[in-house]
């Protein structure tokens, strides 16, 4: 990290509804000095996206703004706050029930609190009050695509959610919609089987043995991108897959060293 850094950013990326706002939302309650950006808030106006068998296409990098993004981004190493003209609609959504307890979160919360205190690893990272390195935590569904190649650069720690065709239907259906810059979004009858997971099968592959996506990652391209995910396969609990994060967090963070 640059003098010049304020921030270090975190990019959580997966298919939509694998869990990427959720754990974004719960990491920004756990990890002192910590904010959330979401790739969703650089969508263009609907009248600019881009059509696919008929139906507007929410999902591919065409409908987002990517020098809006990098514009972002770099204001955030600089200056460790959000934009200050970004409007958030992302946080208008909904995410449901938190699966996690709030004993885990309590625990966790003080895990990272000892992690920050004098003598020990985190210390000065994140809590030093007169110019602290903030956490910013990305989420987004084509992070790691070769189609946003140019944010790539802009993300400090990269972390991959996989989920299956199942879980994400299920998950998908379940919601009611999208708050969107022209008011509200409801996904049109077989929207997720003709655009959502088509689009992440066709940005993603390349990463799996096979193009398979419920399949094994190839550790080449995890390696070499430096993308780190949960262990289990698809569909970890997000229980383990925030005690996971937080650890690595802690483990990651340990190498910013605050600069003078």
């Amino acid at each position: 990290m640059t003098a010049s850094r304020k921030a270090v950013v975190v990019g959580l990326s997966g298919c939509s509804s694998s869990g990427k706002t959720t754990l974004a939302r719960l990491l920004r309650d756990i990890f002192p000095s910590a904010f959330v950006l979401h790739e969703d808030d650089f969508y263009k106006a609907e009248i600019e996206l881009p059509k696919n068998n008929g139906l507007l296409d929410w999902d591919c990098a065409e409908s987002l703004s990517i020098p809006d993004i990098i514009k972002s981004l770099k204001h955030i190493h600089g200056s460790g706050t959000l934009p200050p003209d970004l409007d958030s609609k992302e946080d208008q959504n909904s995410v449901g029930e938190c699966p996690v307890s709030d004993t885990t979160v309590a625990e966790l919360k003080a895990r990272v609190k000892t992690w920050t205190e004098e003598g020990n690893a985190g210390h000065r990272i994140l809590t030093d009050t007169s110019d602290p390195i903030r956490l910013c935590v990305f989420d987004g569904f084509l992070l790691y695509s070769k189609s946003l190649i140019s944010v790539q650069p802009h993300i400090d720690i990269k972390i991959l959610l996989r989920v299956s065709y199942a879980k994400a239907k299920a998950r998908r259906e379940a919601r009611s919609g999208y708050v969107t810059l022209e008011g509200f979004w409801k996904d049109p009858p077989g929207y997720i089987d003709k655009i959502v997971w088509p689009n992440y099968v066709e940005d993603h592959k390349f990463m799996f043995e096979g193009d398979d996506v419920e399949g094994e990652l190839k550790k080449s391209v995890v390696d070499d991108w430096k993308i780190a995910f949960p262990p289990g396969g698809l569909d970890v609990d997000m229980t383990t897959t925030l005690t996971w994060a937080v650890e690595l967090l802690m483990e990651k963070l340990s190498g910013y060293v605050k600069l003078a």
